[in-house]
């Protein structure tokens, strides 16, 4: 996973970066174990000015990669749901399962979180497909968790700079859980209290 993790990385040192991001959100978000956020880091902080850019191509990458792994959930689960848990990295039947009563007990709130969080997005987007869930709710979940997610970084750079790069990589995960866990308490709030 290290040398898989430094390939991603040396994305951001060639002419080849910003197409590389969209490739690597794509396939992140329907098959591949690596997440997009350090090679959108690492773009940025080499240019902090275009840090919204490159925050917008990650999150396009990234639906159109949901839209895939949807497609392999909702027409290839029922032939070859074994096959596709062997075959791509992060997915399990223990997580397929677990994904599985997410969507059952919080339906689109599941996907936005799983979208905005380190969770590994592409077991939601299978999960989804072979669930049958709407394509729209998943695209809809989509397009706000992950442009929040990737924006945020995106924010974060353009404001602080390379500075910032440390904290990211650091804390990102923490704060995107403990912002998860804030979102789903307002919601408990809003419907206990009124």
């Amino acid at each position: 996973m290290k040398s898989l993790y430094l390939w991603v990385l040396h994305w951001a040192e060639t002419p080849y970066g910003t197409p590389a991001l969209f490739g690597l959100s794509f396939a992140e978000a329907s098959f591949f174990p690596i997440p997009p956020d350090p090679l959108q880091i690492a773009l940025s902080v080499s240019k902090p000015k275009r840090s919204f850019y490159y925050a917008l191509v990650n999150g396009l990458g990234s639906v159109a990669g949901a839209a895939l792994g949807w497609a392999i959930g909702y027409f290839l689960w029922e032939s070859s749901g074994d096959l596709i848990i062997r075959c791509i990295p992060g997915l399990t039947e223990g997580r397929y399962d677990q994904a599985a009563g997410y969507f059952e007990e919080y339906g689109f709130l599941a996907i936005l979180i799983a979208a905005f969080t380190p969770i590994p997005f592409k077991v939601f987007t299978i999960s989804a497909g072979a669930l049958q869930t709407p394509l729209w709710v998943l695209l809809l979940a989509s397009v706000i968790g992950r442009f929040a997610r990737f924006f945020a970084v995106g924010t974060c750079i353009y404001i602080f700079g390379p500075s910032i790069k440390e904290l990211l990589d650091k804390y990102f995960e923490l704060v995107a859980v403990l912002f998860c866990v804030l979102l789903v308490g307002g919601f408990v709030v809003i419907a206990y209290f009124f």
